[in-house]
């Protein structure tokens, strides 16, 4: 049986999906993040080892006899001297099984494009942008959240850290953003926040990234600071898709597919302010709902990778 694995690995999750050669998805599976710069690369291979056995336990298979498999994972191809490394890895689970490494976002454009030329944009945890036009690849974004990352969930939550600060002491009218970033972090007073997020959490990444559902929150009841700052990240997001367009090599007369994944994308406020920035920008954009889940388009990408392509109507999910 012809079985293709794929493994988004996600600023917060890692998520797996084997599908068959019908474009059928067996099984899926979910482990906690991938993303090694934190903890260091030796958290890679445990949890890909538990997520490749369950998602294939479930489809009641081997991992021996998948027919290939492609891995999204954070950060790839951003440390030269991992990635060797990391392309060794998958090999002590899989055996002889054909597979290849690539940055997650990857997973993202292949989802959400369904392979075809165009610019995806991700924004969860972290922001990045990909793109494919005529043979031609690009990426922009991915910077890391110490001095990049715009657009995404930290880059949101640290915006938002910063707007309470400022109301907190009086810098800014205060607004309900604040009294919802009281509530989420549990304060006694508003400088435990620097106990909370500096001493107890260690500026982890995925923590700080969930804050910005507090901004969202505040948005949704009207503070205007936390509005704009969900606005400006739309804004940040639609900037990749007009420097990608003149990378990729795009004719001014063409129309630009472009697409979008993340849970960043799910706030209303960030997707109205992407699109309306893509609606003035210089080019004629054509903004597409995405096809697929990233897992499911990394599936997608390994079948491709082998050489199997799906006819339009049996494209997983569709």
């Amino acid at each position: 049986m012809t079985m293709f694995l794929g493994v988004d690995g996600g600023g917060t999750k890692t998520a797996f999906c084997l599908i068959d050669a019908h474009g059928a998805v067996l099984a899926e599976a979910r482990t906690a993040s991938i993303y090694y710069l934190m903890q260091g690369i030796d958290i890679v291979e445990p949890l890909l080892r538990q997520g490749i056995d369950e998602v294939c336990a479930t489809a009641g298979v081997s991992p021996t006899r998948l027919s290939y498999a492609f891995f999204g994972i954070p950060c790839y191809g951003e440390i030269s001297a991992d990635v060797p490394v990391l392309d060794e890895l998958p090999g002590r689970i899989l055996g002889a099984v054909g597979y290849a490494c690539g940055n997650d976002m990857i997973c993202g454009w292949a989802a959400s494009l369904g392979g075809a030329d165009g610019i995806n944009v991700v924004a969860g945890t972290g922001s990045i942008a990909y793109g494919e036009n005529r043979g031609r690849r690009w990426r922009a974004g991915g910077w890391s959240e110490l001095f990049g990352d715009e657009g995404s969930g930290y880059w949101v939550a640290v915006k938002g850290l910063a707007a309470f600060s400022r109301m907190s002491d009086g810098r800014e009218p205060a607004g309900v953003l604040a009294d919802e970033m009281r509530a989420e972090l549990g304060l006694a007073t508003d400088l435990d926040a620097i106990d909370v997020v500096v001493n107890q959490w260690h500026g982890d990444r995925g923590k700080i990234a969930g804050l910005s559902k507090v901004v969202t929150r505040a948005a949704d009841a009207g503070d205007p600071l936390a509005m704009e700052i969900l606005r400006e990240a739309g804004r940040e997001l639609a900037l990749h898709v007009d420097v990608g367009a003149g990378a990729l090599g795009f004719g001014a007369a063409e129309t630009v597919p472009v697409s979008y994944s993340g849970g960043m994308f799910g706030i209303p406020h960030v997707l109205d302010a992407f699109r309306e920035a893509l609606a003035r920008g210089p080019r004629d954009y054509d903004l597409r709902e995405p096809l697929l889940p990233p897992h499911v388009g990394a599936a997608v990408y390994a079948a491709r990778l082998s050489g199997h392509t799906f006819a339009p109507d049996r494209v997983p999910g569709r």
